[in-house]
């Protein structure tokens, strides 16, 4: 009898067996290049450019490089007591379109403060054409901007994808303009969602791995569908393969207003909050540490018209869980003011529901136009008046003390140590302010003594120092 297939040797069958199994847990890399050909047309890199006044002495070309902290620390000693010259400042950064007719999203802190935006954008012969974009509006609470340019043709565009939905370990791309290099790719996972990096009073972001770097600010981060899940905006300079992204849940919202109305509007219900600890969690009664606990509730502010009391955990707001103050503090702001909204809080050992109208939260205090207007002792260039009591509140600050920054002069110590319109000067060499009277005080006889002037100052909620050196300012006045 005859055999029509011969046996394979048995180490044959054991190689080919070995190959089949090593092909299967072969991790398996995604072809990407199909995904930037499509993403990447509608990525622009953007330049930026603004009058800044600039002391004479040594330039400031020799701090270029380091850490942006350490830059500007540095860079406010700079030809101290010499004559104020202007300066072109240059920066670069990242967006991409949302649509055909031109919108294009960016990072606040990208365009801030900035006399022209050029965006560049990439032709289908590969070849880049600068357009003069328009800033329609901002919010440097989450750092997001809305350019506009307009262009003889569509324009390709990308669409936000929901992040909400994104598990960690996906594949995510982000492109961008790193130190200059246009339309850089580069690709990682998502390490993990819902980080608080104290950068701002929203903070939801999400964590990358994929490489991003000074200039990728802005620029889109792409799950393997080609939509926007996130606006890649901080890293760490310390670390590597750490980045940080605004999710597409919380930007397209944003986007959406800032589109139609040039401004944010956020829910308020005028109350201070914190977490809730384990011990805080057993003394009343809570099954587990979660929610936010009401510190004190302010008077005639939404919150205590809606019957919210001290000592309420909120647990809920319109059936979604709050986690932390972090999270009811978002959940407030996404809602509009005006809206009823239905809270679940813990109180006395049992949950009630109550239903709070919201009004509106304002933590940049107005320009100026309001009150009088005062400027401080000229050495440092700021005009400065009390806050008034509305700006006290939205701001937290207890009435009656606190200064608000309604001008400041190019070229003087005060925009040299980058203060900004709408800062609130809470103290002065740690004495409280109350008074305009107060702080020019302190600044012609405190701090004439020491050299220094030590502010501290709320910019959108969050609290810093600020030092600046005095000794040279009174021969620089009269320049």
């Amino acid at each position: 009898m005859s055999h029509k297939y011969k046996m394979l040797p048995l180490a044959a069958v054991m190689l080919v067996m070995s190959l089949v199994f090593s092909a299967q847990a072969a991790p398996v890399v995604p072809d990407f290049v199909p995904l930037v050909q499509s993403a990447g047309k509608a990525v622009v890199n953007i330049s930026t450019e603004k009058k800044v006044m600039q002391r004479g002495g040594m330039p400031s070309e020799m701090f270029r490089g380091l850490p942006p902290e350490f830059e500007r620390f540095f860079e406010q000693f700079e030809g101290r007591g010499r004559s104020a010259k202007p300066r072109t400042q240059r920066s670069l950064g990242t967006g991409f379109l949302i649509s055909s007719d031109g919108y294009i999203v960016t990072n606040n802190h990208v365009v801030a403060g900035a006399d022209t935006v050029l965006v560049n954008l990439q032709g289908s012969t590969g070849k880049e054409h600068s357009l003069k974009a328009q800033v329609i509006g901002t919010d440097e609470e989450t750092d997001i901007a809305l350019l506009k340019v307009k262009a003889d043709a569509p324009l390709p565009f990308l669409n936000f994808g929901n992040s909400d939905k994104m598990e960690v370990g996906e594949w995510v791309l982000a492109i961008g303009n790193p130190f200059g290099l246009g339309h850089t790719v580069t690709a990682g996972i998502l390490s993990a969602k819902g980080r608080n990096i104290q950068s701002g009073p929203f903070d939801n972001f999400l964590q990358t791995d994929a490489s991003i770097n000074p200039g990728n600010s802005g620029g889109p981060l792409i799950n393997m569908e080609g939509k926007v899940i996130g606006i890649n905006t901080a890293i760490i300079a310390s670390g590597q393969g750490i980045g940080f992204a605004i999710p597409s849940s919380m930007a397209e919202r944003i986007v959406s207003q800032l589109k139609q109305d040039k401004k944010v509007s956020r829910g308020w219900i005028g109350v201070t909050i914190q977490d809730v600890d384990e011990n805080t969690a057993k003394a009343l009664g809570l099954p587990e540490a979660t929610g936010a606990l009401i510190g004190s509730v302010m008077p005639d502010e939404p919150a205590a018209k809606g019957g919210m009391k001290d000592g309420d955990v909120v647990l809920e707001v319109n059936g979604q869980k709050i986690d932390d103050s972090s999270a009811l503090l978002r959940a407030i702001a996404t809602e509009t003011p005006g809206s009823k909204v239905k809270m679940v809080v813990w109180r006395d050992g049992e949950r009630k529901t109550i239903t709070v109208q919201l009004g509106e939260r304002n933590l940049k205090a107005s320009s100026g136009k309001s009150g009088t207007v005062e400027r401080d002792a000229p050495s440092i260039g700021l005009s400065v008046r009390p806050l008034t009591k509305e700006e006290a509140r939205a701001a937290n600050v207890k009435p009656g003390t606190g200064l608000l920054i309604v001008d400041v002069e190019p070229g003087k110590l005060a925009a040299e140590a980058e203060l900004r319109e709408g800062d609130i000067i809470l103290s002065a060499n740690l004495k409280p302010i109350k008074s305009v009277e107060e702080f020019s005080k302190i600044l012609r006889e405190d701090a004439k003594k020491r050299g220094v002037i030590m502010l501290q100052l709320q910019r959108q909620g969050q609290t810093f120092f600020r030092s600046l050196a005095l000794s040279d300012t009174s021969d620089s006045d009269k320049k």
